[in-house]
């Protein structure tokens, strides 16, 4: 649902909220140089809350109508305890109507078609926010048995910055965060205050210190292909190299493969990890009468 700000008495309370914190109680580098203003500036709580600065000036000036999960997500920046969350969603509140719904995501068939082919490549589907639409056999025994976690919890990023055991598997953790910082940044820009991404951004500020820096500072670009060092508990050390395809029929839809060198260790190690995923999925004999 909408809120259409037009209340001047909104604009002053969030103003007070924001110079009521330090860029070091937000996970923010803080270089103690003196500021213009006390507390936080526009800017850094518009890249906290994932929606531009002239979004969120508006908002302040009461001239701009945002979801309600980008004010929940505003709270959660703000640090607003439940009832300042619960005033800041009544000064907001005006009986907008509800935004237009972006279609749910499902994989594209010919996408599914290629990943059930791809035996010896582990490969995913990305989505809109890097949420994670399909996957291949390999890719789950590589990566992490992604039918274990909720299909509204499957996303790349979110892997990377709250499951420990995926961010232990990647020895590179620190580059392929950023690189899907960056890429987040990027769909921001291109579907400004999108309510599903201003929750996911939300999300991982809260939980993340690192996230919350790296989205707040300087533009960053992102990686479509690259190569990718693993330590997987069953094939050792592997270096991947991946690569990022687009499909013509499905363009907010990614194919995500990695590879190795024929004859190199890694190339060795996946195709072990393709023997086991597959002897550990075929069906077990019939027990003899």
């Amino acid at each position: 649902m909408y809120t259409k700000a037009h209340s001047p008495e909104l604009g002053e309370f969030l103003k007070v909220c924001r110079a009521q914190l330090s860029p070091r109680t937000v996970g923010l580098p803080d270089s103690g140089a003196p500021r213009r203003v006390p507390g936080l500036r526009r800017e850094e709580v518009a890249q906290l809350v994932g929606i531009s600065t002239h979004l969120y000036a508006r908002l302040e000036q009461g001239r701009a109508s945002v979801p309600r999960s980008v004010l929940g997500t505003l709270a959660r920046v703000l640090h607003l305890d439940d009832e300042k969350r619960d005033h800041l969603f009544e000064l907001a509140a005006s009986g907008g109507r509800e935004p237009r719904r972006r279609p749910a995501q499902k994989v594209h068939p010919q996408l599914r078609r290629i990943l059930d082919e791809l035996t010896a490549t582990p490969a995913i589907v990305l989505g809109r926010h890097l949420d994670i639409l399909a996957w291949n056999p390999l890719a789950a025994a590589l990566l992490t048995d992604f039918d274990r976690i909720p299909a509204q919890k499957r996303n790349y990023a979110r892997l990377l910055f709250t499951d420990p055991a995926f961010r232990e598997l990647c020895l590179d953790w620190r580059t392929n965060a950023r690189t899907c910082v960056a890429h987040l940044r990027l769909e921001a820009a291109r579907h400004p205050g999108d309510p599903g991404l201003a929750a996911l951004v939300g999300e991982l500020s809260v939980a993340d210190a690192d996230f919350r820096q790296w989205w707040a500072g300087r533009q960053m670009t992102g990686l479509r292909m690259g190569t990718k060092r693993l330590r997987h508990p069953i094939v050792g050390d592997l270096a991947l190299d991946w690569d990022s395809l687009s499909c013509e029929a499905a363009p907010a839809q990614k194919l995500l493969i990695s590879t190795a060198a024929p004859g190199s260790p890694s190339y060795d190690g996946l195709l072990f990890l393709a023997s086991w995923t597959a002897d550990s999925q075929m069906p077990a004999p019939d027990a003899a009468v």
